[in-house]
């Protein structure tokens, strides 16, 4: 079963979704664009060469035969030194070609891999273009910053024919594989009613002041389709998520991962309604506009999946600061980024797991400036799978469907928070029941010249 649309729109967004939600939708063996068998080297690109993009060339690096060509970052500091890490790590110790503006390196049509690692506000015109370019993209979570913005993103893919791969390395995370498999899936738990998704960090909020953007910084490509407001030395390099202009906030950066675990875990697909409250209660004396406290509601119908973050006090539990707790008749699962522990109603045995490390084959994980070592083995996982999949024409654990369901929820949570009301959801549709103004929220207005991607014409 293939989709045909024009760049014109003939399959509307209601049409298109029902269509790519279809099991049979499936994508063509080769599609546009390079294709080679498993075993040869793909050529490599990476559009945002920063914290991220440079941790996941390298974890594609230590699984897949890749040779990096092309690095594509506007700050010119991040750049060169993404380029001495590839050089020094990759087989050829060829330099790649440096950019930075990704759509002057896609216009080489020479990529077969693109990775985007960019902050989330430009997630979506990099991938879109990206898969236009005829690469298969592994784009960092959350895919977007709008609705709208993820529902062109799966459109894109689709249509072009692209493998593309979400940074939702919980379903790549070898104990929380075990986790899903002989616990919840065995049903151990029993019947879950209830599941506690959280996050208890990020304080410490600081207001330095605005000022004028470092030279190595092009301010205005960084801003991109943003709204352009005073440089703060706390956006750069990794301080933008402390703002609502690049991101969604805790529950999308940080609650996305939760979110998207539970529902890989419990086998779960969209929620039937969100519902949402909270702001900036405590730590008002920052520059951050993201909220420090937020608790929300997903019903899934049969299980509720409740969502909490706190960026002040102490964790309940010291042992998950970051995670969830699954809740059955039979059991608790409590589950994290460090390990899980399985309690069993009554006296049956408990099980406990640590995260992986895998330092004994890659020791350099050790050294590696700001890897986050918990998730290294998570990365390559998730690498692996991605680089099957674009060999194989199949669809990676966390495709960008997934991605766009897991982003959209959390995005609607905070639509939910600033209307102050409970939303109910279409999945099929793509749209808030019988609530206009939510659904014009759903599409963030873009800064000129950029144009804001939509679903019926990418």
């Amino acid at each position: 079963m293939g989709l045909t649309c024009s760049h014109h729109g003939a399959v509307n967004r209601r049409g298109f979704l029902k269509l790519s939600s279809a099991a049979g939708l499936a994508l063509c063996a080769a599609g546009p664009g390079i294709a080679r068998a498993a075993g040869e080297t793909k050529r490599v690109g990476v559009i945002g060469c920063g914290w991220y993009g440079k941790s996941d060339i390298c974890r594609l690096m230590q699984v897949a035969p890749v040779e990096v060509v092309s690095l594509c970052d506007v700050d010119s500091n991040a750049l060169s030194e993404a380029a001495d890490l590839v050089v020094s790590r990759q087989q050829s110790r060829r330099k790649p070609r440096l950019y930075g503006d990704y759509r002057k390196m896609l216009a080489e049509k020479d990529l077969e891999v693109v990775l985007v690692g960019t902050p989330d506000h430009w997630h979506a015109l990099n991938m879109i273009a990206a898969v236009e370019s005829g690469a298969d993209v592994y784009v960092q979570k959350p895919v977007s910053v709008d609705v709208v913005e993820a529902q062109a993103m799966l459109a894109a893919a689709r249509k072009h024919q692209r493998v593309v791969q979400v940074g939702l390395e919980r379903r790549s995370t070898p104990h929380l594989i075990e986790a899903r498999n002989d616990i919840v899936q065995a049903g151990k738990l029993g019947t879950i009613g209830l599941v506690e998704i959280f996050c208890y960090f990020g304080g410490h909020r600081s207001n330095p002041p605005d000022t004028a953007p470092p030279a190595n910084l092009d301010y205005e490509m960084w801003t991109g389709p943003a709204p352009m407001r005073p440089y703060n030395p706390l956006m750069h390099p990794r301080g933008w998520r402390n703002f609502m202009e690049y991101g969604n906030g805790f529950i999308g950066d940080i609650g996305v991962h939760m979110l998207d675990m539970t529902r890989w875990m419990l086998g779960l697909g969209w929620p039937n309604s969100i519902t949402s409250s909270g702001g900036i209660l405590v730590e008002k004396q920052g520059k951050a506009n993201t909220s420090d406290t937020q608790t929300a509601v997903f019903d899934f119908g049969s299980t509720q999946v409740t969502w909490q973050h706190r960026s002040y006090g102490p964790p309940p539990d010291p042992q998950y600061v970051w995670g969830a707790f699954f809740y059955g008749d039979k059991g608790t699962l409590k589950a994290g980024v460090n390990g899980y522990d399985f309690i069993p109603n009554g006296n049956g045995q408990r099980i406990h797991r640590d995260v992986t490390f895998e330092y004994d084959r890659y020791p350099e994980d050790r050294t590696e400036k700001d890897l986050e070592n918990f998730a290294a083995s998570a990365n390559r996982g998730n690498m692996r799978d991605f680089m099957s999949c674009v060999a194989s024409r199949g669809r990676p654990v966390a495709d960008i469907e997934e991605g766009y369901i897991s982003t959209a929820s959390c995005i609607l949570a905070n639509v939910s928070m600033k209307l102050g009301r409970s939303l109910r959801w279409d999945g099929q549709a793509g749209q808030v029941v019988g609530d206009a103004e939510a659904n014009h929220l759903l599409r963030r207005p873009y800064r000129a010249p950029w144009i804001h991607p939509v679903p019926e014409a990418v």
